[in-house]
């Protein structure tokens, strides 16, 4: 378990304020735009940080005078922070042999995480001569090694391409739940939070603003803001709302509440956005700007005509 109690960290300028519990076991994401401090957040958890006010708690145990080494934290950065002159094998090492193990566990400990990571074939190498996914695997098996309490992952995977980005993300939901490790993992993309975590917690300039299982906070979202951020598209204004005749304040319309070919409201196809296999479609209908995806075969060309329906029970009504 691990705990922000009343945590307070200022910075000139800025103030992060957070009073948070991450579950034994639980993978947490701490989600929110660059500048929220959610790395800030990271840094007093790992002791690399002290708090202005308030206490951290690991298992329990109130761990805010301890110094970074006597907490039992794992910390993954975006930069990997590998040692250049070690070899892949004696990164992972390293924190093992610091702590005094065996030999002999060592060999097996690091033997489990080389395979465990696809990273056997390069035990001998030096950093530099992986590519920058296999050296995401190193940081994270180095992080495990000692078997941390918790394991905190600062963007890990914010330096790779769109590519092996997906890939990885998939990989290392799989390393924590096999290793079924405490983590929290910061990162400003919802994606890469709802893929992860078990739980999303939202910040927004040093605030926690929402908190819950991934599909809670996506479809639940607790104001335009957060449903913005973490990819709505029709988020509609009172005055735009009232207009396509839902009643209320703020809405959000989920994915699926707007259909297309029947119902009470005329629109116009604006701009069709080809994504491969799916399209995306902006409409304009009374006035208002809406956005539909799906099938190519599904979406009229630009400049048709077309009748519009929206499911109420699929307009969710936030906070401004």
């Amino acid at each position: 378990m691990l705990a922000w109690r009343n945590v307070v960290v200022r910075y000139p300028g800025f103030e992060l304020a957070l009073d948070l519990e991450v579950a034994r076991g639980e993978t947490l994401a701490l989600l929110g735009p660059s500048g929220s401090g959610k790395s800030s957040a990271l840094r007093v958890a790992a002791g690399l940080e002290r708090p202005s006010a308030g206490r951290v708690f690991l298992g329990g145990r109130d761990v805010t005078d301890l110094p970074p080494e006597r907490r039992g934290v794992g910390f993954v950065f975006q930069d990997y922070a590998l040692f250049p002159h070690l070899t892949v094998e004696k990164n992972v090492a390293f924190g093992l042999e610091e702590r005094g193990w065996e030999r002999a566990r060592i060999r097996r400990r690091v033997g489990d995480l080389l395979e465990q990571m696809g990273l056997v074939a390069h035990a001998h190498k030096k950093p530099e001569q992986l590519s920058g996914g296999e050296r995401q695997r190193v940081a994270l098996a180095r992080a495990l090694a000692p078997e941390p309490g918790v394991l905190l992952l600062d963007e890990p995977l914010g330096a790779l391409d769109l590519r092996l980005r997906e890939r990885l993300l998939l990989e290392l939901r799989r390393v924590l739940a096999g290793e079924e490790v405490t983590a929290v993992f910061v990162t400003h993309d919802q994606t890469e939070a709802f893929v992860t975590a078990e739980r999303v917690a939202i910040v927004k300039n040093g605030r926690l603003v929402q908190q819950g299982a991934p599909a809670e906070v996506f479809e639940r979202p607790a104001d335009a803001w957060t449903a913005r951020f973490l990819g709505h598209k029709n988020v509609l204004a009172p005055e735009e709302a009232a207009a396509l005749g839902l009643a209320g304040g703020p809405r959000v319309l989920l994915p699926g509440a707007l259909r297309l070919g029947a119902g009470p409201l005329e629109g116009r196809a604006v701009e069709r956005l080809f994504y491969g296999p799916r399209v995306g479609l902006w409409l304009e209908a009374r006035g208002v700007r809406l956005y539909w995806e799906g099938p190519a075969a599904e979406a009229p060309a630009e400049g048709t005509t077309l009748r519009l329906a929206i499911d109420p029970q699929q307009a969710v009504e936030v906070a401004r």
